[in-house]
């Protein structure tokens, strides 16, 4: 009866350790662009697991495919857009797809090799921006902000250049893959480039910018998920993990305000 009792309190001791040691884990994929959303999901996965959930992440060099993966089921879930791209791809594109949570929010750049602020741009001067959708508008937007230019009826998160009403330095705005838009600098006088982009190029959003979104932009990236498993504990247990006080750590001590924790 000893051994048969110390057996089973082997054998329970064993499961609890498997247990532990995510042997009953659920594995998702998710899907993030290379660059700090990768990083931060790598700070998250150790936590999750705590949790029973084995994260295993993909990443993609552009803003297209990471939705067209989940919609086909190829991913769980992804972490990479803010939450008006995400709308514009729903309507756009038909995806049946959801927000279940914030991340972070990623404040928009301008940059330039050859001047040192926007009150130096000549006429003419060539501005690249990105040619996606809501992002294109967003520095649009910025650009009126900062009295460069005027958007038809004040603007919108969709504006496109033929939206400008008025140009008084004939700026030449040049539309470009956002993935692209580090290695334009040299090509253009100025370029507005997405933080994660400018992070992984090797750029520094806090002191290389001459123009700057503010911290407080409303465009928070969030976790997208197929609308049919927005109710899943999987789900939950992900977003709690991102959401967690660790992560939110990690993001302030990581990026040093080139990217902000939305929640």
């Amino acid at each position: 009866m000893l051994r048969f009792r110390s057996l089973a309190s082997l054998l329970a001791g064993a499961a609890t350790l498997a247990v532990a040691f995510g042997a009953s884990a659920e594995t998702i994929k998710v899907g993030v662009t290379a660059g700090p959303h990768a990083q931060i999901l790598e700070a998250v996965k150790p936590i999750a697991a705590k949790d029973g959930l084995d994260i295993q992440i993909l990443e993609f060099t552009d803003y297209v495919i990471p939705n067209q993966a989940l919609a086909g089921g190829d991913l769980d879930a992804n972490s990479f857009q803010h939450q008006p791209y995400l709308d514009n791809q729903v309507k756009d594109r038909g995806f049946d797809l959801v927000s279940v949570g914030k991340t972070v929010v990623y404040p928009i750049g301008i940059y330039s090799k050859k001047v040192k602020s926007l009150d130096e741009l000549q006429p003419g001067a060539k501005v690249a921006i990105p040619n996606d959708p809501t992002n294109g508008g967003r520095v649009l937007l910025l650009l009126q902000a900062k009295g460069l230019i005027k958007l038809k009826d004040g603007g919108t998160l969709k504006a496109s250049p033929i939206d400008i009403v008025e140009n008084p330095k004939k700026l030449e705005i040049v539309e470009l893959d956002a993935a692209q838009l580090p290695r334009s600098l040299d090509d253009v006088t100025v370029a507005a480039i997405n933080t994660n982009f400018a992070l992984e190029a090797g750029i520094d959003p806090v002191k290389d910018a001459i123009a700057r979104e503010a911290a407080d932009s409303p465009y928070a990236n969030v976790i997208a998920v197929r609308k049919a498993d927005k109710d899943k504990p999987w789900v939950a247990k992900l977003v709690k993990a991102y959401n967690s006080p660790e992560v939110k750590e990690f993001i302030l001590t990581k990026f040093k305000n080139a990217v902000v924790p939305a929640f």
